[in-house]
């Protein structure tokens, strides 16, 4: 009805594509959808009458004068189903949308008021950035709202209240929350209540709404046992792990269950930069050793053919639920389902017909996957190995002993599939990760089978469940040293193209490669292929050759502003000669070490604290004793103030920065903005955040730490800013902006410190859109990197753009990721 199968050029099965191309259409149907579901309904309507359309003309040709020759029947009917997949995907979003985002919890988020919400946790909390002084820690979880208590004025008018239960109104609500943890935290499962403020998120977010709580919440109801034995199960076994000493510790429980909260950050990086994070995401190897043992175990037992394949389910089931639903473990259940059922069925089932089908049934489902890096990685990973990886063994064959072409081949299938999505991640291609792979790759399986084991014993036999854990330590050891050892190798990430240029050229360099590898390619395409492959190695070469060695010669080294690469956080320092000033200190005292020292940057003359958030002062001790003034906001309580009297103890003179502040720092003159000293509203928080501008060197700059759209009104009341050249972007991008104040700045460059994959969705698209509107262009540093700008040459051949007279100069540190937008910026050094 759908295609046929593809015969393979290279023996074995033929590829089964008749599953894949709907599943495709369905995930490019969603994926637009998703971000416009006004439009879902009537795009559904429109596809799914052209499905119709295509399928009677599908019909006619085959029972007419195409009989004999069912191609052109065979390709309507083809697209028929891929429109047919396309509409369903378009319908449930139609459906789907107005329950995730009921108008009860729109008018909470329009109100911009703090409310008292009860949720249900549904993923285990992440921790966040620690506090800076022994403070409460933070952390991040997945959460569905069910309430929103006290607030019967906001509820949906379509949301029917629980019987039995007025105080609830039965909505679901997918959210993020970020709260601090004072005790045990949240367990997936538990009905928590927690108090704080909402705000929306994009529509194309797996999330409807992010919470920042204001306080710890308050457990109201248990997790329900189904859900409970395995939050004991992971509690005990991070108990366990804990103990150990070194990586090991923290990386066993993401091999095993995938619980990586005890990852620190220094080895996620090492992880990411030599390609082994995979490893400690729980994906189809994982469900399909588990499976095996089931049915193993089940026909030791001497179950007959249906019994054994409904235990395997069961344990498949509550293997999804210990290790939580992530979406590759949700793709890979699905997958191994599909084959298990097709086989019970007696139709042995292929991979990629089940892998289409996963994918296919999950987007129906749940039509946000779409979205998600995590699924669109498990997908084409699994997609690589079973489409390349036998080709490419084939052909190292010819070359290596066949059991280590094969070994070679798995990681390097996987690389090609996955790197298309991993530029738009980071704009690097990892120069080790295949050796890293063969490397760890022995090690993995035993430390995720013997580590499985172990945290199943763990309320049974702690002794045994304890002598396994260790034993499933010393794989997990060895892959830390693996990712470790080769992220600090020279050159272990090449600089890449970023965005969607990045991809297509990622795409025409793989298809090239494979081109190459493979038979049967003709004469000319191989020519073709090997002059793309030539050019780009020695295009990547040339540009890593430059960054190292020629980063002194193109680095702006009379820079006067640079914005450290330091996460989901900011630290941004300004510098005239040898006076400088660091506006907040980011979250992480060793991120701010590495940018400072980077910089060359020994002493802070002017340090400017904005407000008290962890990612904004989680940093501070990297420059305690180095601070000549501090300027900060007002403590909210004893520990804000706390940081008042480390910094004093270092011998800091700490002043509480208000308008009509003003200094100098070399020959820049410098004046606060905000807040305003004595008014009794918007003093501390996000809205109380010190405003502080810099004028002279030629550039005019104001740093706008986390405004809100309030607050920033409110400082565009109280006097005219004028023109800048360079602004900090409030609150990392988020969508709590002020047009009106972006619109009088007119900056020609606008700063945004944010994290890759920060979990917030910032930058915004609506933020992007109101700097566009104005002509800044935008530098964000989760894709530039460290970025610094200086005051650009004085002949006009060479000037980029000015505002107010300032030509600028903007370096960042990767390349190919400079916005360039109106030519009002440019970009020298390595970003090309």
């Amino acid at each position: 009805m759908s295609g046929t199968m593809a015969p393979s050029r290279h023996g074995g099965h033929p590829l089964d594509l008749r599953l894949v191309l709907p599943a495709v259409a369905c995930w490019v149907s969603a994926g637009v959808l998703v971000g416009q579901p006004r439009l879902a309904a009537t795009a559904a309507g429109v596809i799914g009458a052209v499905s119709a359309a295509l399928l009677c003309a599908a019909m006619v040709r085959t029972r007419g004068r195409f009989v004999g020759r069912p191609r052109p029947g065979r390709l309507l009917g083809t697209l028929s189903v891929c429109c047919a997949a396309a509409a369903l995907a378009g319908a449930v979003v139609s459906v789907q949308s107005p329950a995730r985002l009921p108008d009860g919890v729109r008018a909470a988020i329009t109100a911009h008021e703090e409310v008292t919400t009860r949720l249900t946790v549904s993923s285990s909390p992440v921790p966040g950035p620690r506090a800076a002084f022994g403070g409460a820690p933070q952390v991040r979880f997945r959460a569905t709202l069910t309430d929103l208590e006290g607030t019967v004025e906001r509820r949906s008018a379509s949301a029917a209240a629980i019987p039995g239960d007025p105080g609830r109104t039965g909505v679901a609500v997918p959210i993020v929350v970020f709260a601090r943890v004072s005790g045990a935290q949240p367990m997936i499962g538990e009905e928590i209540r927690l108090a704080g403020t909402l705000v929306a998120t994009d529509p194309g977010d797996a999330a409807a709404a992010l919470l920042f709580g204001r306080d710890a919440a308050e457990v109201l109801r248990p997790a329900p046992w189904w859900l409970a034995w395995a939050n004991e199960l992971r509690s005990g076994f991070s108990a366990v792990s804990g103990g150990l000493p070194g990586d090991g510790a923290g990386l066993l429980p993401g091999l095993a269950i995938g619980d990586t909260s005890a990852v620190g950050d220094d080895l996620d990086s090492a992880m990411k930069v030599s390609s082994l994070s995979h490893l400690t995401a729980v994906s189809g190897a994982n469900c399909a050793i588990v499976l095996a043992l089931a049915l193993i175990c089940g026909a030791a037992l001497g179950l007959g053919r249906l019994a054994r394949i409904v235990a395997g389910l069961l344990v498949l089931a509550g293997f999804v639920v210990l290790v939580t639903p992530e979406p590759s473990v949700v793709r890979a259940a699905g997958m191994a389902t599909a084959v298990l059922v097709s086989g019970s069925l007696g139709r042995p089932g292929r991979g990629l017909p089940a892998l289409a089908l996963a994918a296919l049934c999950l987007l129906v489902a749940d039509p946000w996957l779409s979205r998600s890096y995590g699924f669109a990685l498990s997908v084409l990973a699994t997609l690589g190995l079973l489409v390349l990886a036998g080709p490419l063994g084939r052909y190292l064959a010819r070359w290596v002993p066949r059991p280590l072409a094969v070994v070679l081949a798995i990681p390097i299938a996987a690389q090609l599939a996955c790197q298309p999505v991993l530029v738009l991640l980071s704009p690097t291609l990892p120069a080790y990760g295949v050796p890293a792979n063969l490397l760890a790759a022995p090690a993995a399986p035993l430390a995720t089978i013997v580590g499985l084991a172990g945290c199943l014993l763990v309320p049974f036999l702690p002794w045994v469940a304890t002598a396994l854990v260790w034993l499933a330590w010393l794989p997990a050891t060895w892959i830390a040293a693996v990712a470790r050892t080769t992220a600090g190798l020279p050159g272990s990430s090449l600089p890449w193209l970023g965005g969607p240029a990045g991809v297509i050229l990622t795409v025409a360099c793989t298809a090239a490669v494979l081109g190459l590898l493979l038979r049967r390619t003709p004469a000319v395409l191989r020519i073709l292929s090997a002059g793309l492959v030539c050019v780009t190695v020695g295009c990547t070469l040339g540009v890593f050759l430059g960054t190292g060695f020629g980063r002194a010669a193109v680095f702006p080294s009379e820079w006067q502003i640079a914005a450290c690469d330091i996460g989901q956080g900011d630290a941004v320092l300004v510098r005239d000669g040898e006076r400088v000033a660091l506006v907040d200190v980011g979250p992480d005292p060793a991120l701010l070490t590495q940018c400072l020292d980077t910089l060359g940057i020994d002493t802070i003359d002017l340090l400017v604290l904005t407000h008290y958030d962890l990612d904004h002062v989680g940093g501070l001790n990297a420059v305690i004793g180095r601070v000549g003034t501090a300027l900060v906001g007002a403590p909210e309580n004893a520990e804000d103030a706390g940081l008042h009297t480390r910094l004093a103890e270092g011998g800091a003179e700490v002043r509480q920065a208000a308008r009509g502040d003003s200094g100098t720092l070399g020959g820049l003159a410098w004046r606060i903005l905000w807040p305003i000293r004595g008014s009794p509203v918007m003093q501390t928080g996000n809205p109380g955040s010190v405003t502080i501008l810099f004028d002279g060197g030629g550039i005019r700059s104001v740093f706008l730490g986390d405004l809100n759209e309030e607050a920033q009104d409110a400082l565009l009341s109280a006097g005219p800013v004028g023109h800048v050249d360079v602004v900090k972007v409030a609150h990392h991008g988020s969508r709590d902006q002020s047009v009106a104040l972006y619109a009088q700045l007119r900056a020609s460059v606008g700063l945004v410190s944010v994290g890759a994959d920060n979990g917030y969705g910032h930058p915004t698209a609506a933020l992007l859109g109101v700097l566009a509107s104005v002509g800044t262009a935008v530098v964000r540093t989760d894709q530039d990197g460290l970025t610094v700008v200086a005051q650009g040459p004085d002949t006009a051949a060479e000037s980029v753009g000015a505002v107010g007279g300032a030509a600028l100069q903007v370096w960042t540190e990767r390349i190919g990721s400079t916005r360039v937008g109106d030519t009002r910026v440019g970009s020298v050094g390595d970003a090309g």
